[in-house]
């Protein structure tokens, strides 16, 4: 996966995983209703600083919070782009 994307200082590109289409018993989620994911895999990371390392790599799968990041389109795909600080866990 090639991302033109290069985020800076201490930033990471995230892909969203995708959002829940079916509840476990078989219920189909209208688009309207479907959650937000929370979780997504790093494609991009920047440089980091003095003060703030980097320390995810890309192919990581983190979690994250529920209104973090900022949401950036390109080549039709979604990611959202967040300072690793913003990244709660990796799974």
């Amino acid at each position: 996966m090639s991302v033109q994307l290069k985020p800076l200082a201490d930033r990471v590109l995230i892909e969203p995983a995708p959002a829940e289409t079916t509840t476990a018993s078989g219920i189909i989620i209208p688009d309207t209703a479907q959650e937000k994911p929370q979780k997504g895999t790093v494609v991009a990371v920047g440089p980091g600083t003095k003060e703030n390392p980097i320390t995810l790599k890309v192919g990581n799968v983190v979690l994250y919070g529920k209104y973090a990041g900022t949401e950036i389109k390109e080549d039709g795909k979604t990611y959202l782009i967040m300072r690793e600080s913003d990244v709660l866990a990796i799974v």
